[in-house]
Protein backbone atom coordinates (compact mmCIF):
# COMPACT_ATOMS: atom_id res chain seq x y z
CA UNK A 1 0.00 0.00 0.00
CA UNK A 2 1.73 3.14 -1.27
CA UNK A 3 -0.09 6.42 -0.77
CA UNK A 4 2.09 7.98 -3.46
CA UNK A 5 0.10 6.00 -6.02
CA UNK A 6 -2.94 8.20 -5.35
CA UNK A 7 -3.97 11.82 -5.83
CA UNK A 8 -6.55 14.21 -4.45
CA UNK A 9 -7.67 16.90 -6.85
CA UNK A 10 -8.15 20.53 -5.80
CA UNK A 11 -10.77 22.59 -7.65
CA UNK A 12 -11.34 26.28 -6.97
CA UNK A 13 -14.73 27.80 -7.64
CA UNK A 14 -15.06 31.32 -9.06
CA UNK A 15 -16.79 33.15 -11.91
CA UNK A 16 -16.02 35.70 -14.60
CA UNK A 17 -18.11 38.50 -13.07
CA UNK A 18 -15.06 40.32 -11.70
CA UNK A 19 -13.01 40.19 -14.90
CA UNK A 20 -9.96 38.35 -16.15
CA UNK A 21 -7.51 39.96 -13.71
CA UNK A 22 -9.46 38.57 -10.78
CA UNK A 23 -9.40 35.07 -12.28
CA UNK A 24 -5.61 35.33 -12.67
CA UNK A 25 -5.29 36.27 -9.00
CA UNK A 26 -7.58 33.44 -7.91
CA UNK A 27 -5.51 30.99 -9.92
CA UNK A 28 -2.25 32.29 -8.45
CA UNK A 29 -3.59 32.04 -4.89
CA UNK A 30 -4.85 28.50 -5.51
CA UNK A 31 -1.52 27.40 -6.97
CA UNK A 32 0.33 28.77 -3.96
CA UNK A 33 -2.08 27.08 -1.54
CA UNK A 34 -1.77 23.67 -3.18
CA UNK A 35 2.01 24.00 -3.22
CA UNK A 36 1.96 24.89 0.46
CA UNK A 37 -0.29 21.97 1.35
CA UNK A 38 1.99 19.53 -0.45
CA UNK A 39 5.13 20.97 1.14
CA UNK A 40 3.67 20.97 4.65
CA UNK A 41 4.59 17.33 5.20
CA UNK A 42 1.26 16.80 6.93
CA UNK A 43 -0.71 15.27 4.06
CA UNK A 44 -0.29 11.60 3.08
CA UNK A 45 -1.62 12.02 -0.47
CA UNK A 46 -0.42 14.51 -3.09
CA UNK A 47 -2.80 17.36 -3.93
CA UNK A 48 -3.14 18.14 -7.64
CA UNK A 49 -4.46 21.57 -8.60
CA UNK A 50 -7.00 21.20 -11.41
CA UNK A 51 -7.63 24.86 -12.00
CA UNK A 52 -10.30 27.44 -11.33
CA UNK A 53 -13.75 26.47 -12.57
CA UNK A 54 -15.78 29.42 -13.84
CA UNK A 55 -18.67 27.69 -15.62
CA UNK A 56 -20.91 24.66 -15.53
CA UNK A 57 -19.05 23.16 -18.49
CA UNK A 58 -15.66 23.48 -16.80
CA UNK A 59 -16.96 22.01 -13.54
CA UNK A 60 -18.62 19.05 -15.26
CA UNK A 61 -15.51 18.32 -17.31
CA UNK A 62 -13.21 18.29 -14.25
CA UNK A 63 -15.52 16.10 -12.15
CA UNK A 64 -16.11 13.65 -15.01
CA UNK A 65 -12.35 13.28 -15.38
CA UNK A 66 -12.02 12.74 -11.63
CA UNK A 67 -14.52 9.90 -11.83
CA UNK A 68 -12.54 8.21 -14.59
CA UNK A 69 -9.03 8.70 -13.20
CA UNK A 70 -8.05 5.68 -11.08
CA UNK A 71 -5.32 7.66 -9.29
CA UNK A 72 -7.81 10.26 -8.09
CA UNK A 73 -9.40 9.16 -4.80
CA UNK A 74 -11.27 12.38 -4.02
CA UNK A 75 -11.79 16.06 -4.79
CA UNK A 76 -11.32 19.11 -2.56
CA UNK A 77 -13.45 22.11 -3.50
CA UNK A 78 -12.92 25.67 -2.33
CA UNK A 79 -14.81 28.80 -3.33
CA UNK A 80 -12.22 31.60 -3.46
CA UNK A 81 -14.90 34.02 -4.51
CA UNK A 82 -18.60 33.74 -5.24
CA UNK A 83 -19.34 30.69 -7.44
CA UNK A 84 -23.05 30.53 -8.35
CA UNK A 85 -24.22 27.11 -7.24
CA UNK A 86 -26.32 26.34 -10.30
CA UNK A 87 -23.03 25.94 -12.15
CA UNK A 88 -22.21 22.96 -9.93
CA UNK A 89 -25.45 21.00 -10.30
CA UNK A 90 -24.65 18.81 -13.32
CA UNK A 91 -21.08 18.16 -12.26
CA UNK A 92 -22.06 17.16 -8.72
CA UNK A 93 -24.90 14.96 -9.95
CA UNK A 94 -22.41 12.98 -12.03
CA UNK A 95 -19.59 12.96 -9.46
CA UNK A 96 -19.21 9.61 -7.61
CA UNK A 97 -16.05 9.87 -5.51
CA UNK A 98 -15.45 11.35 -2.03
CA UNK A 99 -15.82 15.11 -1.70
CA UNK A 100 -14.26 17.54 0.78
CA UNK A 101 -15.50 21.11 1.03
CA UNK A 102 -12.69 23.31 2.40
CA UNK A 103 -13.95 26.52 3.98
CA UNK A 104 -10.84 28.64 4.18
CA UNK A 105 -9.37 31.86 2.78
CA UNK A 106 -6.12 32.76 1.06
CA UNK A 107 -5.43 35.56 3.56
CA UNK A 108 -5.34 34.65 7.21
CA UNK A 109 -6.41 38.03 8.56
CA UNK A 110 -8.36 41.02 7.29
CA UNK A 111 -5.97 43.84 6.21
CA UNK A 112 -7.75 46.40 8.34
CA UNK A 113 -5.86 49.48 7.11
CA UNK A 114 -6.09 48.73 3.37
CA UNK A 115 -9.23 46.70 2.85
CA UNK A 116 -11.45 48.06 0.07
CA UNK A 117 -14.27 46.78 -2.13
CA UNK A 118 -11.86 45.18 -4.60
CA UNK A 119 -10.45 43.03 -1.78
CA UNK A 120 -13.95 42.26 -0.54
CA UNK A 121 -15.19 41.19 -3.98
CA UNK A 122 -12.18 38.99 -4.64
CA UNK A 123 -11.95 37.26 -1.24
CA UNK A 124 -15.50 36.03 -0.81
CA UNK A 125 -15.02 32.55 0.64
CA UNK A 126 -17.33 33.54 3.48
CA UNK A 127 -19.96 34.11 0.79
CA UNK A 128 -19.10 31.58 -1.89
CA UNK A 129 -18.69 28.58 0.42
CA UNK A 130 -22.21 29.09 1.72
CA UNK A 131 -23.57 29.04 -1.80
CA UNK A 132 -21.67 25.81 -2.46
CA UNK A 133 -22.82 24.43 0.88
CA UNK A 134 -26.42 25.01 -0.10
CA UNK A 135 -26.23 23.15 -3.38
CA UNK A 136 -24.45 20.15 -1.88
CA UNK A 137 -27.11 20.05 0.82
CA UNK A 138 -29.91 20.45 -1.70
CA UNK A 139 -28.46 17.59 -3.75
CA UNK A 140 -28.02 15.49 -0.55
CA UNK A 141 -24.37 15.08 -1.52
CA UNK A 142 -22.28 13.30 1.14
CA UNK A 143 -19.15 15.31 1.88
CA UNK A 144 -16.72 16.31 4.61
CA UNK A 145 -16.60 19.99 5.56
CA UNK A 146 -13.31 21.30 6.95
CA UNK A 147 -13.35 24.82 8.38
CA UNK A 148 -10.06 26.55 9.18
CA UNK A 149 -7.09 28.45 7.79
CA UNK A 150 -5.34 26.33 5.18
CA UNK A 151 -1.88 26.75 6.74
CA UNK A 152 -2.95 25.63 10.23
CA UNK A 153 -1.79 22.18 11.25
CA UNK A 154 -5.21 21.38 12.72
CA UNK A 155 -6.87 22.11 9.36
CA UNK A 156 -4.31 20.01 7.52
CA UNK A 157 -4.79 17.20 10.04
CA UNK A 158 -8.50 17.00 9.19
CA UNK A 159 -7.70 16.94 5.48
CA UNK A 160 -5.10 14.21 6.09
CA UNK A 161 -7.65 12.06 7.93
CA UNK A 162 -10.10 12.40 5.07
CA UNK A 163 -7.36 11.56 2.55
CA UNK A 164 -6.57 8.31 4.36
CA UNK A 165 -10.25 7.43 4.38
CA UNK A 166 -10.45 8.18 0.64
CA UNK A 167 -7.64 5.70 -0.02
CA UNK A 168 -9.44 3.15 2.16
CA UNK A 169 -12.65 3.74 0.24
CA UNK A 170 -10.89 3.42 -3.12
CA UNK A 171 -9.28 0.19 -1.94
CA UNK A 172 -12.69 -1.17 -0.90
CA UNK A 173 -14.23 -0.59 -4.32
CA UNK A 174 -12.51 -3.63 -5.79
CA UNK A 175 -12.20 -5.64 -2.58
CA UNK A 176 -12.58 -9.33 -3.21
CA UNK A 177 -13.19 -11.37 -0.06
CA UNK A 178 -12.65 -15.13 -0.13
CA UNK A 179 -14.74 -17.17 2.30
CA UNK A 180 -13.34 -20.61 3.10
CA UNK A 181 -16.60 -22.05 4.35
CA UNK A 182 -19.92 -20.46 5.24
CA UNK A 183 -21.09 -18.71 8.39
CA UNK A 184 -20.71 -21.00 11.35
CA UNK A 185 -23.72 -22.69 12.95
CA UNK A 186 -26.44 -20.37 11.60
CA UNK A 187 -24.88 -17.27 13.16
CA UNK A 188 -26.87 -14.21 12.02
CA UNK A 189 -24.91 -11.09 12.92
CA UNK A 190 -21.79 -12.03 10.93
CA UNK A 191 -23.75 -12.58 7.70
CA UNK A 192 -25.65 -10.07 5.60
CA UNK A 193 -26.76 -8.98 2.16
CA UNK A 194 -23.73 -9.51 -0.09
CA UNK A 195 -25.42 -7.95 -3.11
CA UNK A 196 -26.22 -4.77 -1.19
CA UNK A 197 -22.68 -4.74 0.21
CA UNK A 198 -21.27 -4.73 -3.31
CA UNK A 199 -23.66 -1.97 -4.36
CA UNK A 200 -23.03 0.22 -1.32
CA UNK A 201 -19.49 -0.62 -0.21
CA UNK A 202 -17.77 -2.24 -3.17
CA UNK A 203 -17.23 -5.61 -1.46
CA UNK A 204 -17.28 -8.68 -3.70
CA UNK A 205 -17.70 -11.83 -1.61
CA UNK A 206 -16.69 -15.16 -3.16
CA UNK A 207 -17.03 -18.62 -1.68
CA UNK A 208 -14.14 -21.07 -1.97
CA UNK A 209 -14.47 -24.57 -0.54
CA UNK A 210 -11.44 -25.36 1.57
CA UNK A 211 -10.73 -28.24 -0.82
CA UNK A 212 -9.68 -25.66 -3.44
CA UNK A 213 -6.98 -24.36 -1.11
CA UNK A 214 -5.60 -27.78 -0.15
CA UNK A 215 -3.66 -28.33 -3.42
CA UNK A 216 -1.89 -24.98 -2.96
CA UNK A 217 -0.79 -26.02 0.52
CA UNK A 218 0.25 -29.50 -0.57
CA UNK A 219 2.32 -28.07 -3.43
CA UNK A 220 4.59 -26.07 -1.10
CA UNK A 221 8.15 -27.39 -1.26
CA UNK A 222 10.17 -28.44 1.79
CA UNK A 223 12.90 -25.90 1.07
CA UNK A 224 10.27 -23.13 1.03
CA UNK A 225 9.08 -24.28 4.42
CA UNK A 226 12.68 -24.32 5.68
CA UNK A 227 13.18 -20.72 4.62
CA UNK A 228 9.97 -19.54 6.27
CA UNK A 229 10.68 -21.43 9.50
CA UNK A 230 14.07 -19.70 9.64
CA UNK A 231 12.17 -16.40 9.46
CA UNK A 232 9.94 -17.52 12.33
CA UNK A 233 13.02 -18.23 14.42
CA UNK A 234 14.32 -14.70 13.81
CA UNK A 235 11.04 -12.97 14.60
CA UNK A 236 9.52 -15.01 17.41
CA UNK A 237 10.39 -16.76 20.62
CA UNK A 238 9.60 -20.39 19.80
CA UNK A 239 8.43 -22.40 22.81
CA UNK A 240 10.87 -25.09 23.92
CA UNK A 241 8.41 -27.91 23.25
CA UNK A 242 7.95 -26.73 19.65
CA UNK A 243 11.51 -26.10 18.50
CA UNK A 244 13.29 -28.11 15.84
CA UNK A 245 13.67 -31.74 16.84
CA UNK A 246 10.48 -31.84 18.92
CA UNK A 247 7.25 -33.63 18.04
CA UNK A 248 5.35 -30.34 17.98
CA UNK A 249 7.65 -28.81 15.37
CA UNK A 250 5.81 -30.62 12.59
CA UNK A 251 2.77 -28.45 13.33
CA UNK A 252 4.86 -25.31 12.82
CA UNK A 253 6.05 -26.64 9.48
CA UNK A 254 2.47 -27.47 8.55
CA UNK A 255 1.46 -23.91 9.47
CA UNK A 256 4.26 -22.56 7.28
CA UNK A 257 2.93 -24.56 4.33
CA UNK A 258 -0.53 -23.16 5.02
CA UNK A 259 0.82 -19.61 5.05
CA UNK A 260 2.64 -20.00 1.74
CA UNK A 261 -0.27 -21.78 0.07
CA UNK A 262 -2.87 -19.35 1.39
CA UNK A 263 -0.89 -16.31 0.28
CA UNK A 264 -0.49 -17.74 -3.21
CA UNK A 265 -4.19 -18.55 -3.43
CA UNK A 266 -5.21 -15.03 -2.39
CA UNK A 267 -2.70 -13.42 -4.75
CA UNK A 268 -3.90 -15.54 -7.66
CA UNK A 269 -7.54 -14.62 -6.95
CA UNK A 270 -6.77 -10.94 -6.41
CA UNK A 271 -8.30 -11.08 -2.94
CA UNK A 272 -7.62 -8.53 -0.20
CA UNK A 273 -9.48 -10.30 2.61
CA UNK A 274 -10.59 -13.76 3.63
CA UNK A 275 -12.52 -15.71 6.25
CA UNK A 276 -12.13 -19.17 7.73
CA UNK A 277 -14.28 -21.55 9.75
CA UNK A 278 -13.09 -24.14 12.24
CA UNK A 279 -16.06 -26.29 11.20
CA UNK A 280 -14.80 -26.69 7.61
CA UNK A 281 -11.22 -27.94 7.42
CA UNK A 282 -11.46 -30.95 5.11
CA UNK A 283 -7.96 -31.77 3.89
CA UNK A 284 -6.27 -29.52 6.47
CA UNK A 285 -4.67 -30.88 9.61
CA UNK A 286 -5.11 -27.64 11.59
CA UNK A 287 -6.96 -24.31 11.59
CA UNK A 288 -5.08 -21.60 9.66
CA UNK A 289 -4.72 -19.45 12.75
CA UNK A 290 -1.01 -18.73 12.55
CA UNK A 291 -1.21 -18.06 8.81
CA UNK A 292 -4.11 -15.68 9.44
CA UNK A 293 -2.08 -13.78 12.04
CA UNK A 294 0.81 -13.40 9.64
CA UNK A 295 -1.28 -12.35 6.65
CA UNK A 296 -3.29 -9.91 8.70
CA UNK A 297 -0.06 -8.19 9.70
CA UNK A 298 0.79 -7.86 5.99
CA UNK A 299 -2.52 -6.10 5.35
CA UNK A 300 -5.00 -8.83 4.45
CA UNK A 301 -8.39 -8.43 6.05
CA UNK A 302 -9.53 -11.34 8.18
CA UNK A 303 -12.79 -12.48 9.75
CA UNK A 304 -13.39 -15.70 11.64
CA UNK A 305 -16.31 -18.07 11.06
CA UNK A 306 -17.27 -16.59 7.72
CA UNK A 307 -17.53 -12.99 8.96
CA UNK A 308 -16.88 -11.23 5.66
CA UNK A 309 -17.96 -7.74 6.81
CA UNK A 310 -15.37 -7.74 9.59
CA UNK A 311 -12.72 -9.10 7.23
CA UNK A 312 -13.37 -6.20 4.86
CA UNK A 313 -13.35 -3.62 7.65
CA UNK A 314 -10.06 -4.97 9.06
CA UNK A 315 -8.53 -4.49 5.61
CA UNK A 316 -9.92 -0.96 5.26
CA UNK A 317 -8.72 0.09 8.71
CA UNK A 318 -5.27 -1.30 7.90
CA UNK A 319 -5.17 0.73 4.69
CA UNK A 320 -6.25 3.92 6.45
CA UNK A 321 -3.64 3.52 9.19
CA UNK A 322 -0.56 2.99 7.01
CA UNK A 323 2.31 5.10 8.31
CA UNK A 324 0.60 5.79 11.64
CA UNK A 325 1.70 4.40 14.99
CA UNK A 326 -0.28 1.50 16.40
CA UNK A 327 -1.72 -1.60 14.81
CA UNK A 328 -5.09 -3.06 13.94
CA UNK A 329 -6.61 -6.50 14.30
CA UNK A 330 -9.62 -8.74 14.20
CA UNK A 331 -10.87 -9.30 17.78
CA UNK A 332 -13.76 -10.99 19.54
CA UNK A 333 -15.54 -10.26 22.82
CA UNK A 334 -14.72 -13.42 24.72
CA UNK A 335 -15.32 -13.21 28.46
CA UNK A 336 -16.17 -10.58 31.06
CA UNK A 337 -14.38 -9.43 34.22
CA UNK A 338 -16.67 -7.72 36.73
CA UNK A 339 -14.55 -5.47 38.92
CA UNK A 340 -16.53 -2.34 39.71
CA UNK A 341 -15.21 0.69 37.83
CA UNK A 342 -12.52 -1.51 36.28
CA UNK A 343 -14.97 -4.03 34.82
CA UNK A 344 -13.61 -5.07 31.44
CA UNK A 345 -13.89 -7.41 28.46
CA UNK A 346 -11.22 -9.92 27.49
CA UNK A 347 -10.74 -9.89 23.73
CA UNK A 348 -9.32 -12.97 22.05
CA UNK A 349 -10.25 -15.68 19.58
CA UNK A 350 -9.24 -19.22 18.84
CA UNK A 351 -5.92 -18.05 17.40
CA UNK A 352 -6.26 -15.22 14.89
CA UNK A 353 -5.07 -11.94 16.46
CA UNK A 354 -2.69 -9.57 14.66
CA UNK A 355 0.65 -9.19 16.51
CA UNK A 356 0.88 -5.56 15.36
CA UNK A 357 -1.23 -4.55 18.40
CA UNK A 358 1.46 -5.76 20.80
CA UNK A 359 4.86 -4.38 21.76
CA UNK A 360 5.96 -7.78 23.07
CA UNK A 361 7.96 -10.31 21.13
CA UNK A 362 5.31 -12.94 20.39
CA UNK A 363 5.90 -16.53 21.38
CA UNK A 364 5.20 -19.24 18.83
CA UNK A 365 3.42 -22.08 20.60
CA UNK A 366 1.66 -25.31 19.61
CA UNK A 367 -1.43 -26.57 21.42
CA UNK A 368 -4.45 -28.73 20.80
CA UNK A 369 -7.56 -26.70 19.92
CA UNK A 370 -10.57 -28.73 20.97
CA UNK A 371 -13.28 -27.09 18.90
CA UNK A 372 -14.69 -28.13 15.52
CA UNK A 373 -12.12 -29.79 13.29
CA UNK A 374 -9.28 -27.50 14.34
CA UNK A 375 -6.82 -30.09 15.66
CA UNK A 376 -3.38 -29.23 17.06
CA UNK A 377 -2.42 -25.74 15.90
CA UNK A 378 0.52 -23.36 15.89
CA UNK A 379 -0.20 -19.81 17.05
CA UNK A 380 1.45 -16.59 18.20
CA UNK A 381 0.76 -15.80 21.86
CA UNK A 382 1.04 -12.23 23.21
CA UNK A 383 -0.93 -9.46 24.91
CA UNK A 384 -1.97 -6.15 23.36
CA UNK A 385 -0.17 -3.12 24.75
CA UNK A 386 -2.02 -0.51 26.79
CA UNK A 387 -3.58 2.56 25.22
CA UNK A 388 -6.72 4.00 23.67
CA UNK A 389 -8.20 2.56 20.51
CA UNK A 390 -11.45 2.03 18.66
CA UNK A 391 -13.50 -1.09 18.07
CA UNK A 392 -15.70 -0.97 14.97
CA UNK A 393 -18.22 -3.19 13.29
CA UNK A 394 -20.66 -3.10 10.38
CA UNK A 395 -24.01 -4.87 10.71
CA UNK A 396 -26.87 -5.40 8.27
CA UNK A 397 -30.12 -3.90 9.56
CA UNK A 398 -32.17 -5.06 6.58
CA UNK A 399 -32.88 -1.62 5.15
CA UNK A 400 -29.34 -0.27 5.66
CA UNK A 401 -25.87 -1.03 6.93
CA UNK A 402 -24.98 0.34 10.34
CA UNK A 403 -21.48 1.09 11.59
CA UNK A 404 -20.92 1.04 15.34
CA UNK A 405 -17.75 2.53 16.83
CA UNK A 406 -16.72 2.28 20.48
CA UNK A 407 -13.73 4.10 21.95
CA UNK A 408 -12.00 1.66 24.31
CA UNK A 409 -9.18 1.84 26.83
CA UNK A 410 -6.88 -1.17 26.60
CA UNK A 411 -5.44 -2.12 29.99
CA UNK A 412 -2.90 -4.64 31.20
CA UNK A 413 -4.45 -7.96 32.23
CA UNK A 414 -3.27 -10.15 35.08
CA UNK A 415 -0.94 -13.02 34.24
CA UNK A 416 -2.61 -15.63 32.05
CA UNK A 417 -0.27 -18.63 32.30
CA UNK A 418 -2.82 -21.14 31.01
CA UNK A 419 -4.38 -19.13 28.17
CA UNK A 420 -2.45 -20.11 25.02
CA UNK A 421 -3.83 -17.43 22.69
CA UNK A 422 -3.23 -13.76 21.95
CA UNK A 423 -5.54 -11.36 23.78
CA UNK A 424 -6.41 -7.80 24.73
CA UNK A 425 -8.25 -6.50 27.77
CA UNK A 426 -10.26 -3.32 27.48
CA UNK A 427 -12.76 -1.11 29.26
CA UNK A 428 -15.30 0.29 26.79
CA UNK A 429 -16.03 3.99 27.13
CA UNK A 430 -17.73 5.67 28.89
CA UNK A 431 -17.69 2.68 31.25
CA UNK A 432 -18.33 -1.04 31.09
CA UNK A 433 -22.06 -0.83 31.82
CA UNK A 434 -22.92 1.87 29.27
CA UNK A 435 -20.33 0.89 26.65
CA UNK A 436 -21.28 -2.78 26.53
CA UNK A 437 -24.98 -1.98 26.92
CA UNK A 438 -25.02 0.53 24.06
CA UNK A 439 -23.11 -1.86 21.78
CA UNK A 440 -25.67 -4.59 22.46
CA UNK A 441 -28.58 -2.14 22.15
CA UNK A 442 -27.34 -1.20 18.67
CA UNK A 443 -27.01 -4.86 17.61
CA UNK A 444 -23.21 -4.89 17.54
CA UNK A 445 -21.35 -8.08 16.66
CA UNK A 446 -19.22 -10.18 18.97
CA UNK A 447 -16.44 -9.66 16.40
CA UNK A 448 -14.84 -6.27 15.85
CA UNK A 449 -12.19 -4.50 13.82
CA UNK A 450 -9.84 -2.85 16.28
CA UNK A 451 -7.23 -0.13 15.80
CA UNK A 452 -4.82 1.77 18.03
CA UNK A 453 -3.93 4.12 15.16
CA UNK A 454 -7.36 5.43 14.14
CA UNK A 455 -9.87 7.70 15.85
CA UNK A 456 -13.65 7.96 15.45
CA UNK A 457 -13.14 10.75 12.90
CA UNK A 458 -11.80 8.23 10.37
CA UNK A 459 -14.82 5.99 10.78
CA UNK A 460 -17.22 8.93 10.64
CA UNK A 461 -15.64 10.07 7.36
CA UNK A 462 -15.88 6.54 5.95
CA UNK A 463 -19.55 6.25 6.93
CA UNK A 464 -20.23 9.67 5.39
CA UNK A 465 -18.69 8.62 2.08
CA UNK A 466 -20.64 5.35 2.15
CA UNK A 467 -23.85 7.20 3.12
CA UNK A 468 -24.10 4.71 5.98
CA UNK A 469 -25.53 5.04 9.47
CA UNK A 470 -22.85 5.52 12.11
CA UNK A 471 -23.22 5.27 15.89
CA UNK A 472 -20.46 6.40 18.25
CA UNK A 473 -20.05 5.18 21.82
CA UNK A 474 -17.54 7.27 23.76
CA UNK A 475 -17.13 9.27 26.97
CA UNK A 476 -20.16 11.41 26.21
CA UNK A 477 -22.58 8.52 25.67
CA UNK A 478 -25.58 8.00 27.93
CA UNK A 479 -28.02 5.15 27.48
CA UNK A 480 -31.01 7.50 27.42
CA UNK A 481 -29.60 9.61 24.57
CA UNK A 482 -28.23 6.57 22.75
CA UNK A 483 -31.63 4.88 22.71
CA UNK A 484 -33.21 8.06 21.42
CA UNK A 485 -30.58 8.24 18.65
CA UNK A 486 -31.54 4.71 17.65
CA UNK A 487 -35.24 5.65 17.50
CA UNK A 488 -34.51 8.80 15.51
CA UNK A 489 -32.28 6.93 13.08
CA UNK A 490 -34.90 4.25 12.54
CA UNK A 491 -37.45 6.87 11.50
CA UNK A 492 -34.91 8.68 9.32
CA UNK A 493 -33.86 5.59 7.39
CA UNK A 494 -37.41 4.31 6.99
CA UNK A 495 -38.47 7.63 5.49
CA UNK A 496 -35.30 7.88 3.43
CA UNK A 497 -35.94 4.45 1.93
CA UNK A 498 -39.56 5.32 1.20
CA UNK A 499 -38.58 8.58 -0.54
CA UNK A 500 -36.08 6.76 -2.73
Amino acid sequence: MNYQDYEVWFVTGAQLLYGGDAVVQVDAHSTEMVKGLNESGNLPVKVIYKGTANSSREISEILRKANADTKCVGVITWMHTFSPAKMWIHGLLDYKKPLLHLHTQYNEKIPWDTIDMDFMNLNQSAHGDREFGFITSRLRKPRKIVVGYWKDKSTQSKIATWMRVCVGWADAQDMRIIRFGDNMNNVAVTDGDKVEAEIRLGYHVDNAPIARLVPYVNAVKEEEIDTLVDEYERLYDIAEDSQKGTENHKHIRAAAAQEIGLRRFLEEKGAKAFTTSFDELEGMDQLMGFASQRLMQEGYGFGAEGDWKTAALVRTMWVMSQGLEGGCSFLEDYTLNFDGENSSILQAHMLEINPSISNQKPQLQVHFLGIGDAGTCARLVFQAHEGQGIASTIIDMGNRFRMIVNVVDVIKPNDLPKLPVACALWIPQPNFEVGAGAWIQAGGTHHSSFSFALTPEYMEDFAEIADMEMLLIDKGTTMRNFKQDLRNNEVYYMLNRALR
